[in-house]
């Protein structure tokens, strides 16, 4: 279980990971081309959790798994492959886009003005986007926070992978002489 959960779990994390270096070109827009390729590039990864459960069935288990051991190794992949990306978004995070607080939050703050909202909307806009740079300078907030954004996309696929490839192992039946 190990090699496959390992070797699918770093390959999803890799793709993942290049695909998140893609995207740093849409991040300071933070509109719609941005998340629509980088959630694609998230469930390209999580579906490599599907291929991982396939595997390990069909050439570690001999073909019956439970959806139980299905599961284990599912959530396992997605574990390792979020930990990359994690990884990797610390590095972007560090290297390229230092100022990503700071612009998001003064992002927010200009849609809030931008749409017409009233000075009290405004002026609770602004004090949310304090309070997320503030936050967002603590490496236990930001890491939580990026390790739940492909999170959930991984336990579903991993959900649904276990439900479709579990297989029972056949019934034996003994011959009495």
């Amino acid at each position: 279980m190990k090699k496959t959960v390992l070797t699918l779990g770093l390959i999803a994390g890799a793709i993942s990971a290049v695909m998140m270096l893609g995207t740093v070109t849409f991040v300071n827009d933070h509109g719609t081309k941005g998340l629509i390729i980088g959630y694609t590039a998230i469930v390209l990864a999580a579906l490599l959790v599907f291929f991982g459960i396939r595997s390990y069935r069909d050439n570690v288990a001999g073909g019956p798994v439970t959806f139980g051991r299905a599961f284990a190794v599912g959530i396992l992949i997605t574990i390792i492959s979020n930990v990359c990306y994690v990884a990797a978004w610390e590095v972007v995070n560090a290297k390229l886009m230092p100022d990503f607080a700071d612009t998001y939050a003064a992002q927010m703050i200009e849609r809030a003005k931008a749409s017409g909202a009233s000075p009290e909307k405004i002026e609770k806009t602004t004090r949310e986007a304090a309070d997320f740079k503030r936050m967002y300078k603590n490496p236990a907030i930001r890491m939580a926070w990026t390790f739940a954004e492909p999170f959930p996309v991984g336990l579903v696929i991993t959900l649904i992978s276990a439900a479709v490839l579990r297989r029972k192992a056949p019934l034996q039946v003994c011959a009495s002489a």
